[in-house]
C-alpha cells in the first residue's frame, strides 16, 4: 500500500491526526498578520501626518483607504457574506461604520476602526495558536512508533497499526506507546505525565501501564488493551481540546447579543436618517450625517473582541504554567470560588526529593 494512502487510513482512525498539530508553525513575528499590521500601521501613521500636519487631505484619504483594504479585506468579505446569508454580524457593522466615517469626512476614524479590529483578531488568533501548542505538548508525550513482537521478531510500526492483544516491547528509557498490561518483566515506571506523581511505580506481571509514561529500568513486554485513540492520554487531550472550544457565559452572551445588536443599530441609523426629514421636514444631508455618526460611534470593536481574547489568553497562560482549565466557563467561575483544594505533589511541592539536612547518627571527638 502506498505510504500516503496508509497515512490517510491512520488519520481516519485517530482524531488527533486529523489536525496539523505536529507541524512546525512560523514564529509570531514572521507571520503574515504581523507584516500586515506593520505595513498598515506605517501607512496609517503617514496618513495622519499628511492630514493634520501638512493638510494634504486628499492624499491622506487615499492612504486611509489603503489601510482599510490591506488590514480589512477579510472583514469586509465576511460582512458582505453576512448580508448574503441574511444574518448581519459584527464584521458587517465594522465595514459599514468604516464606510460611514469616510462619507462624513473622517477617513482616519474608519481606518482606525478596521486597523484596531484586525490587531485584536490577530492577537486572538495568536492566543488560540498558543493554546493549540499546549495540546500538542500533551500529544507528544506518547511516541508515534511502537515495537511489537510479530512472527517471533521485533517489528517497529506506527502506533495506529498496533492492534489490541499485540505484544509491545519497551526497553529501559523508552516511553510506553499504548495502554496495556505487563506480561513479562519487572521495572519502575514514571507515571508523572498521567498521574502527576513524581515517584516511579514498580510494575510487575499483570499490572496496568499507560501511554506516555516512561519505563525507567527494566525490560517490559506489554499486552495492548487500548487503541491509540482510546488511551488515557488521548482522552485527556480530547477533554482539553473540547474545553478550549467551550464558551463561557459572557462569551455566549456576547455572541447572542451581536445577533440582535447589529441589525438594531442599522435600523436606528436608518430611522435617524429618514424620520426627521419625513416627519419634521428637516434637512436630509444633516440627518444623513448624524446617522453615519451613529454607525461610527456604535461600532462594537472592544465588545466583540475583548471577552474571547481574555478567555483564550487566560486558558493559554494557565496551560503554559502547568494548569489545565477545562474551559472558559470554569475560568470565569473562579471569581466566585471561596475554597480551593490543591493536590500536594507537583502543586504545593516540586515533586523532586532533595536533601535538606544531614544528621550524623554518632558524634566522634577529634583524635
Amino acid at each position: 500500500m502506498p505510504r500516503n494512502e496508509t497515512h490517510g487510513n491512520m488519520n481516519e482512525r485517530c482524531s488527533s491526526c486529523k489536525t496539523d498539530i505536529f507541524e512546525e508553525k512560523e514564529l509570531f513575528w514572521k507571520q503574515k498578520s504581523v507584516l500586515i499590521i506593520l505595513v498598515s500601521g506605517i501607512i496609517f501613521g503617514i496618513g495622519l501626518y499628511l492630514e493634520f500636519l501638512t493638510e494634504q487631505y486628499l492624499f491622506a484619504q487615499v492612504l486611509f483607504i489603503a489601510v482599510v483594504l490591506i488590514s480589512g479585506h477579510h472583514i469586509i468579505k465576511k460582512g458582505v457574506l453576512s448580508v448574503w446569508r441574511k444574518r448581519l454580524d459584527m464584521n458587517f457593522l465594522m465595514g459599514f461604520a468604516a464606510m460611514g466615517a469616510f462619507l462624513i469626512g473622517h477617513g482616519e476614524e474608519g481606518a482606525a476602526v478596521i486597523f484596531l479590529f484586525y490587531i485584536a483578531e490577530s492577537l486572538e488568533n495568536y492566543a488560540t495558536e498558543r493554546a493549540r501548542k499546549s495540546v500538542a505538548s500533551l500529544l507528544k508525550l506518547a511516541p508515534e512508533m511502537a515495537t511489537i513482537i510479530k512472527n517471533g521478531k521485533e517489528v517497529k510500526v506506527h502506533v495506529h497499526e498496533v492492534k489490541i492483544g499485540d505484544i509491545l516491547i519497551v526497553k529501559p528509557g523508552d516511553r510506553i506507546p499504548l495502554d496495556g498490561i505487563v506480561t513479562k518483566g519487572i521495572s519502575s515506571v514514571n507515571q508523572a505525565p498521567i498521574t502527576g506523581e513524581s515517584m516511579p511505580v514498580q510494575k510487575i506481571r499483570g499490572e496496568n501501564v499507560f501511554a506516555g509514561t516512561i519505563n525507567e529500568e527494566g525490560y517490559l513486554e506489554i499486552k495492548v488493551t487500548k487503541k491509540s485513540d482510546e488511551t488515557i492520554l488521548s482522552k485527556i487531550v480530547k477533554i482539553v481540546e473540547e474545553a478550549q472550544k467551550e464558551k463561557s457565559k459572557t462569551e455566549a452572551f456576547i455572541d447572542k447579543f451581536a445577533i440582535y445588536y447589529t441589525p438594531t443599530v442599522v435600523v436606528l441609523a436608518f430611522l435617524v436618517m429618514t424620520l426627521p426629514t419625513i416627519i419634521f421636514g428637516l434637512e436630509f444631508s444633516e440627518w444623513f450625517y448624524r446617522a453615519l455618526v451613529l454607525l461610527v460611534v456604535s461600532c462594537p470593536c472592544a465588545l466583540a473582541i475583548s471577552t474571547p481574547v481574555s478567555m483564550v489568553s487566560g486558558l493559554t497562560s494557565a496551560a503554559k504554567n502547568g494548569v489545565l482549565i477545562k474551559g472558559g466557563s470554569y475560568l470565569e467561575e473562579i471569581k466566585s470560588a471561596r475554597i480551593i483544594v490543591f493536590d500536594k505533589t507537583g502543586t504545593l511541592t516540586e515533586g523532586k526529593p532533595e536533601v535538606t539536612d544531614i544528621i550524623p547518627l554518632n558524634k566522634y571527638s577529634p583524635m
